[in-house]
C-alpha cells in the first residue's frame, strides 16, 4: 500500500511528454497507482533531453515519471488492446493526451471505455476544444504559447515575441488536469457516477493570459486597451544592483513608503505620482525608474538586509545553478540525493506541500521502458502463457528495467 490521500486509486496513464505525465505524477506522488502505458518506442521525452546515463532515461523523464509503473502495449494488436481493457476495468481514471480522433481510431473513446468501466473518469488533454475550427490541429507547448497570447506578452514588453523558456503551457494544463480529476473523484464518491472531461490547452492558456491582460477591454464599451501596463512595462524585471540583481515588489502604500524610506528618499511619499496605489499604477514607468536608479548604489546582499529591516518584499535574483545551492531550499531539504537502480545517484525534488496525514510513503524511481509489464499484466488477470505469447508477438515488452 502506497499511503497518501489517493491510496487505492488506480490511474491508467496513456500520456506522454509533459502535460499528461506532470498531471499523473502529482497523482502518483499522492498515493495513486499510476500505470504508464507506453508504445514500444517509449515516451518521446525519454530521449528528447540530451545526455543520460542509460538510453531512454533522460533527466526530464526522471523528473516527470517517478512513482509510476511502466507497461508496454502495442495497441494496434488485438491482444494488447484486450489487455488494456482488462486493466481499465479495474481502474478509476484513464488519462490521455492525443487528439480525440486518435482515441476513436484505437477504439478507446469514452463510449468504448464505458462498456468495460461505466464509472470511469475519462480525462483527455489535447490542443483545442472540439467545438471549434482548430479541433483537429496538433499541439505542443510552443504552439499553444504562441497561439494563446503568451509569446505576445514578451513582444509587448521587450519588442520581440518570445516563448517563455519552459514548458509553461503544458504545466499549466497539467495542473488544471489534476484539479479536474480530484473534483471528478469527489463527485463519483458522492454520486457513483464517472465523467468524461475534456481539457483543451488553447482555451486554458488563453484564460490564463487574459485574466490580467484583457484589462480595459473587459468592459463594453472598452475603457481602453488590452494589457496590464504594470506587468508589460520594460522595466518590470529583476533590478540591477552593484553586483547582480534583486527582485522587489512594493505594491501597497505601506510597502512603497517603506521602500522610499529605505532608499533614503522619504520625500517621494508626498510626490503626487507616487502617493497612492492608483497614482503609482498610472505612473508605473516613473516608479520603476526610481527603483532602477536607486538600487545600483549597493550590493544585492546590502539591499536585502535593508529591505528586510523595512519589511519591503525583496529577494535576491537566483540563477538556475543558484537554486541548487539556495540556503532556504537546503533548510527545508528540498533536494534529495536518491539512488536510482540504473541511473545511479540523481538529485530529486521532494514534494513542496505537506499533508498532516502524510503522502506516499516510498519513493519509486522512474521506470525503464516495459519494466513492469509482466507484473501489471498478471494483475489484469492474464496467465503466464498469455503474457509469453504477447512478448513473442511484440504486443508487449518486458523486463527492460532489470538488465
Amino acid at each position: 500500500m502506497s499511503g497518501g490521500p489517493l491510496e487505492g486509486v488506480r490511474v491508467i496513464d496513456l500520456t506522454s511528454v509533459v502535460v499528461g505525465p506532470l498531471a499523473t505524477q502529482i497523482l502518483a506522488d499522492h498515493g495513486a497507482d499510476v500505470i504508464k502505458v507506453e508504445a514500444k518506442s517509449g515516451d518521446l521525452i525519454r530521449s528528447m533531453n540530451g545526455k543520460s546515463v542509460t538510453p531512454g532515461m533522460g533527466a526530464k523523464f526522471l523528473h516527470l515519471n517517478r512513482n509510476k509503473r511502466s507497461l508496454v502495449l502495442d495497441l494496434k494488436k488485438p491482444e494488447a488492446h484486450a489487455a488494456l481493457l482488462k486493466l481499465i476495468a479495474s481502474a478509476d481514471v484513464l488519462v490521455w493526451n492525443v487528439r480525440p480522433a486518435a482515441m476513436a481510431r484505437l477504439k478507446l473513446s469514452y463510449e468504448d471505455v464505458c462498456k468495460v468501466k461505466p464509472d470511469i473518469i475519462y480525462v483527455g488533454m489535447f490542443g483545442f476544444g472540439q467545438d471549434g475550427r482548430y479541433k483537429d490541429k496538433p499541439a505542443y507547448d510552443t504552439i499553444i504559447q504562441g497561439s494563446g497570447g503568451m509569446a505576445a506578452l514578451n513582444h509587448r514588453a521587450t519588442g520581440e515575441p518570445r516563448f517563455v523558456p519552459m514548458v509553461v503551457a503544458d504545466k499549466v494544463v497539467g495542473l488544471i488536469a489534476t484539479q479536474m480529476i480530484s473534483m471528478a473523484l469527489y463527485q463519483r464518491a458522492k454520486t457513483g457516477e464517472g465523467a468524461s472531461i475534456e481539457i483543451p490547452m488553447f482555451e486554458n492558456l488563453v484564460k490564463f493570459v487574459l485574466e490580467e491582460h484583457m484589462y480595459l477591454k473587459t468592459f463594453e464599451p472598452p475603457l481602453g486597451e488590452t494589457g496590464d501596463p504594470r506587468l508589460l512595462d520594460p522595466m518590470g524585471k529583476p533590478i540591477a544592483t552593484q553586483d547582480g540583481f534583486i527582485c522587489i515588489s512594493a505594491n501597497t502604500n505601506e510597502q512603497a513608503f517603506a521602500f522610499f524610506d529605505a532608499i533614503g528618499k522619504p520625500e517621494l511619499k508626498a510626490d503626487p505620482r507616487f502617493e497612492s496605489v492608483q497614482a503609482r499604477f498610472a505612473n508605473v514607468s516613473a516608479y520603476f525608474e526610481v527603483r532602477g536608479s536607486a538600487l545600483k548604489t549597493k550590493t544585492t546582499a546590502e539591499w536585502v538586509e535593508i529591505f528586510d529591516q523595512h519589511d519591503v518584499p525583496a529577494m535576491p535574483y537566483n540563477t538556475l545553478d543558484g537554486l541548487l545551492t539556495d540556503p532556504h531550499l537546503a533548510d527545508v531539504g528540498f533536494f534529495e540525493m536518491k539512488e536510482h537502480p540504473t541511473e545511479g545517484k540523481i538529485r530529486n525534488m521532494r514534494l513542496p506541500n505537506k499533508w498532516s496525514s502524510g503522502v506516499r510513503r516510498e519513493w519509486r524511481p522512474a521506470p525503464k521502458l516495459g519494466q513492469d509489464s509482466r507484473e501489471i499484466l498478471r494483475e489484469a488477470g492474464l496467465q503466464e502463457a498469455e503474457i509469453d505469447a504477447m512478448v513473442k508477438s511484440g504486443a508487449t515488452l518486458e523486463g527492460l528495467g532489470k538488465d
